[in-house]
């Protein structure tokens, strides 16, 4: 009997090992170095103040996150003395992790694509566990479409984002001789491309398929 396998949420990476909330929380608190009232936590995650109030609580305890009085309110601070604390901030920051390492891959093919990037969930920050990462990689002219190395690189693509992530790739390979084409009928995926992709390798996807008439 084979397991189903939950892929990572790319948007929340954190809820690997934690409580979603307290993830979110500690997701906040680890971008800035000032304090922050229970009331703003809450806005910033889009949780309860109930919520919010518990998860602080919880990690109050665990020595994570400091508590200061300020006048009537109290502030949190994440607690980058913490032990805990260079692995936390790791742990919050993984989709940079994951672009990072996507382009440090793709740039180590031989040749690297003419362009890549990121497009819809995983670049926006709000998929699921379930989501797909998306991919949308040129083929440089040089390339022809049945080069053994080539296809080599692009299968193992999807086996590389399953081990980092336990997602998918939804890989959209275009040849570059594709782009005028794209430019010309602008399906659906280009205005995808243009409102949210991540460029990793190449030059911005919006300069990529400009037209050029």
């Amino acid at each position: 009997m084979t397991a189903t396998v939950v892929g990572m949420d790319v948007s929340r990476p954190y809820s690997v090992i934690s409580h979603p909330l307290d993830g979110a929380v500690l997701h906040v608190l680890t971008g800035t170095a000032q304090g922050m009232s229970g009331r703003r936590i809450a806005e910033l995650t889009g949780s309860t103040q109930e919520g919010v109030r518990k998860a602080l609580l919880r990690l109050a305890n665990t020595g994570i996150v400091d508590q200061q009085e300020a006048g009537r309110a109290i502030l949190y601070k994440f607690n980058r003395r913490h032990l805990a604390a260079p692995a936390v901030e790791q742990l919050t920051d993984l989709r940079r992790a994951l672009l990072t390492r996507l382009t440090e891959t793709l740039g180590s093919w031989s040749p690297p694509p003419l362009h890549a990037s990121v497009f819809g969930s995983a670049a926006r920050g709000d998929g699921t566990s379930d989501s797909d990462v998306d991919l949308f990689i040129v083929r440089p002219a040089s390339v022809a479409d049945d080069d053994q190395a080539w296809r080599e690189q692009i299968e193992r693509l999807p086996e590389d984002v399953r081990d980092w992530t336990g997602n998918s790739a939804n890989i959209v390979e275009v040849p570059e001789a594709a782009l005028a084409d794209l430019r010309r009928r602008r399906p659906a995926i280009v205005d995808n491309l243009e409102t949210d992709a991540l460029t990793l390798i190449g030059p911005e996807v919006t300069a990529l398929l400009e037209n050029q008439d």
